[in-house]
């Protein structure tokens, strides 16, 4: 125990200086850091101190540039404006000397236009003195004439007056018995002349509308097929159809030309069906024609049986409603002939009731009177001359034979029904809507003659008359002179040769008119 104690003091008496030493250690090391943090410190305030230094000196040189940089922009600027400035007063200038020199101009204008009205001033005065001197001197020369005659001007007057009255009368007269006999004779020539020109105009236009057929085709290509090798393919077509095809450079159609309107429709048709099965030999067209006949003959059949039903007709032998169905594909100034047969019937059976006829029998009429144009293109003569045969063949009563034949009064009525069919063809005929004139081509022709007119410079307007066989242009006065019209007028007759197809010739008249107007107050 007693050996613990001491030990214990004999620690606490060797710690007692290891304290102290240890005091003083950490005294020294702290007053080490904090001089080194003294030193420290200065060193960061001074390097502060610099970098202040440095960043102001940047940020004034940044502010000298910026300054400077300004300074020339204003600079440019102001230089810039000078320059605009210095331009609008060198226009201004400009114009400043071009309104001086007009200014001269006007007022050398003004001078001359002084000069020339006293000039004109003068000459006016000279004129009227000499006109107050022409004056006295006519008023002598009469005096004197008056002496010489023993007339007075009032009694001469007179006595010429009558005898120029008697002169002018009997030529007046002769002239108008020339020009009578002028005009009877152009106008009869004229007359001529027109009636020839419709009778070709609508031929042709018959012939090229209601005698072709068109088929659309899906390429060219199909032209070659349908021609076939050596042209048998088109032979066939012609052989078992009866029609022409015209396989010419028309994109993308053929046509098919036939007098016989059924025959055309039917090769229409084939045409059709062997362009949309795409196999064409002679074969396939002998089987596709057949099949096409058949169906036409039961279409006309039924067309016959429908028309018959519609006007209420019975008992017509079989053969005859076969030619009555025919008249379904013909038509007459663009009216289908079955149609129009139906409307006679309908009004001759009204009218012959209103009249207190047999309306059966006016009906009957009526459905037959155009007949004979089923098969005009077979027979010889008019076809009311032909239906008239086919009445008979067909042992129809004498009054329906006679209003077929006359009922365009080619023969003798014998009965009331005759002009019955008459009237009622006129009001199937005239009513609106009835007939039109195919004028597409016509309308065309015309458009294309006054738009090539409109193309050449000085045009005002341009006029198609006479069927299109005259082309009347109206030039501007003030952009053309006589020479000028001359030789329009020839360019725009090249220009129609150069363009339009047409038959006969076209006249081009050239008017440019100048008037002259002035106003009396």
């Amino acid at each position: 125990m007693e050996t613990l104690i001491g030990l214990a003091v004999g620690l606490l008496l060797g710690a007692v200086p290891t304290g102290a030493g240890m005091h003083i250690r950490s005294r020294r090391s702290r007053q080490a850091l904090e001089d080194r943090l003294a030193e420290e410190r200065q060193r960061l305030e001074e390097d502060l101190e610099r970098n202040l230094l440095r960043r102001e000196q940047e940020i004034r040189e940044e502010a000298e540039r910026k300054a400077e940089e300004r300074a020339e922009a204003r600079e440019a600027e102001a230089k810039k404006r000078l320059e605009e400035v210095t331009e609008r007063e060198r226009e201004s200038r400009e114009r400043e000397e071009k309104v001086i020199r007009k200014l001269e101009a006007l007022d050398e204008k003004e001078t001359h236009l002084v000069e020339r009205e006293n000039r004109l001033e003068q000459e006016k005065k000279d004129l009227e003195e000499r006109g107050r001197e022409v004056d006295r001197l006519e008023e002598e020369r009469k005096k004197r004439l008056e002496e010489v005659s023993g007339y007075s001007l009032e009694d001469a007057r007179k006595e010429l007056v009558a005898v120029l009255k008697d002169d002018a009368r009997r030529e007046a007269e002769s002239y108008v018995r020339e020009v009578e006999a002028d005009a009877k004779a152009r106008a009869q020539a004229k007359a001529v002349d027109v009636m020839a020109t419709a009778i070709q105009r609508w031929a042709g236009e018959y012939v090229a509308e209601r005698t072709v057929s068109v088929v659309t085709l899906p390429g060219d290509e199909m032209k070659g097929r349908i021609i076939g090798r050596e042209g048998r393919n088109i032979r066939a077509l012609e052989r078992e159809l009866g029609v022409d095809i015209i396989v010419d450079d028309t994109p993308g159609a053929v046509v098919v030309s036939c007098f016989n309107p059924m025959r055309r429709t039917i090769a229409v048709r084939v045409l059709e069906e062997l362009v949309e099965d795409g196999r064409i030999h002679p074969e396939r067209i002998e089987k596709a024609v057949k099949k096409q006949q058949e169906a036409m003959d039961a279409e006309v059949k039924e067309a016959g049986e429908n028309a018959l039903m519609d006007a209420d007709v019975h008992g017509v032998p079989e053969d005859l409603v076969n030619i009555v169905g025919q008249l379904k594909f013909r038509t007459s100034y663009t009216q289908n002939v079955l149609h129009h047969s139906i409307e006679v019937a309908h009004f001759a059976g009204i009218m012959a009731a209103e009249l207190g006829l047999d309306p059966v029998l006016a009906r009957r009429a009526g459905l037959l009177h155009d007949i004979g144009k089923a098969v005009d293109h077979e027979h010889e003569g008019g076809h009311a001359a032909i239906g008239g045969d086919l009445g008979r063949k067909y042992k129809e009563k004498a009054e329906v034979v006679n209003a077929i034949e006359g009922h365009h009064f080619d023969v003798d009525a014998i009965s009331p029904y005759t002009p019955l069919i008459h009237a009622a063809d006129a009001l199937s005929a005239a009513r609106p809507g009835a007939r039109r004139e195919q004028m597409t081509s016509y309308i065309k022709r015309l458009e294309e003659l006054e738009a090539i007119a409109g193309r050449f410079p000085g045009v005002a307007q341009a006029y198609a008359l006479q069927a299109g066989r005259e082309l009347r242009v109206i030039a501007r006065q003030d952009e053309m002179d006589d020479q000028g019209a001359f030789l329009l007028s020839r360019k725009i007759a090249h220009e129609i040769e150069d363009e339009l197809t047409y038959p006969g010739e076209i006249k081009v008249t050239v008017i440019r008119e100048t008037r002259a107007t002035e106003v009396a107050h």
